[in-house]
């Protein structure tokens, strides 16, 4: 069991990038493992340019994101964790299976529409084309099984449907065909300040956002000072279902301390926001502390992050070359 998994660099990492992907990879990271399979993860930082970023701007979320996945519990001794870049395979890959892959299935990918929206024709060619990429991202490593959220479903159906008409016009079995990886719905986290709008860095209010490197302090007011409406916690889960400011602080309880937002709601019925913000507050300390300390480490030691990535893309290109190789002779570019 082989799984592959990528991530776009992005940076002002927050609370809901931790709990929404970071934490469910290295969960998936110590199951996967457990059960004697072998993770890949890589920085996507070639998908990062489909959409105009500042070349120094995509450097540091590339570093950036590199200390998060470390300082989270992503061991670089136990996953290959590499960035796209370092691989050209991955883009090498991608121009073969453009050739394999028809307009007509691009054209029926629900992101582009959703991305490009009324500004098709100004989109870039790589906005469309991506999903082709991501496709080679997982057949270049023979991934068998790859995890996907409802909005990723199409594109590994994409990639099932590539795979299978490259092995079937160059008679091959070269390609295997990834399985979907069903991980557990992760946390919607919203707002501290509006429960109807999801944890953004963009939000104007920085009491809104919990940044993973906000010190203790910071981190503690904001959860003391999150908007919360007068009334006690009820007995069950079900009852804050039109209490949008309290279900998302039990939601994110719930998250930090692996546990069920039923079995918060059951340890603090009847208590009041007065003695839930403060043990919310201890716990996200006590969580996301030692995740800052780290990452704030690796972040001053520029050479150290090179140093895990360099080590990583080595093993991928290792893995990635015979590949490669295969597509290319199958399709008659080697002899």
């Amino acid at each position: 069991m082989r799984v592959v998994s990528g991530i776009k660099p992005t940076g002002n990492l927050h609370l809901g990038n931790y709990l929404g992907a970071v934490k469910q990879w290295v969960a998936m990271q110590d199951e996967i493992q457990a059960a004697g399979g072998e993770t890949m993860y890589f920085i996507a930082d070639l998908h990062g340019l489909t959409e105009w970023i500042a070349p120094a701007e995509l450097t540091a979320n590339t570093i950036e994101m590199t200390a998060t996945l470390v300082a989270a519990g992503i061991d670089p001794e136990r996953s290959t964790l590499f960035n796209q870049t370092r691989v050209p395979a991955h883009s090498e890959l991608a121009w073969l299976l453009n050739n394999v892959a028809r307009v007509g299935w691009l054209n029926r990918m629900t992101q582009f529409k959703d991305k490009a929206g009324k500004n098709r024709e100004g989109a870039s060619v790589g906005l469309y084309d991506y999903p082709v990429l991501m496709a080679a991202d997982v057949l270049l490593y023979n991934a068998t099984h790859v995890p996907v959220g409802e909005d990723q479903k199409q594109h590994l159906e994409l990639a099932r449907d590539i795979a299978t008409k490259f092995n079937q016009d160059y008679q091959t079995e070269l390609f295997t065909l990834p399985e979907p990886l069903i991980s557990k719905a992760a946390p919607r986290i919203m707002s501290l300040r509006d429960a109807s709008a999801k944890m953004s860095k963009s939000n104007p209010s920085a009491q809104s956002v919990v940044k993973l490197i906000d010190s203790d302090s910071e981190i503690a007011d904001k959860f003391r000072k999150a908007k919360t409406d007068p009334d006690a916690l009820p007995d069950s889960w079900e009852a804050l279902a039109e209490r949008p400011e309290a279900r998302n602080l039990v939601t994110i309880f719930a998250a930090l301390a692996d546990r069920t937002p039923e079995d918060v709601v059951a340890e603090f019925a009847g208590q009041g926001f007065g003695q839930f913000k403060p043990a919310l507050a201890d716990l996200a300390v006590a969580k996301l502390g030692p995740i800052r300390d780290e990452m704030l480490r690796l972040l001053n030691d520029r050479g150290a992050i090179d140093a895990i990535l360099a080590r990583g893309a080595e093993k991928a290109r290792d893995l990635a070359a015979p590949v490669l190789a295969d597509a290319q002779k199958a399709m008659g570019l080697l002899a």
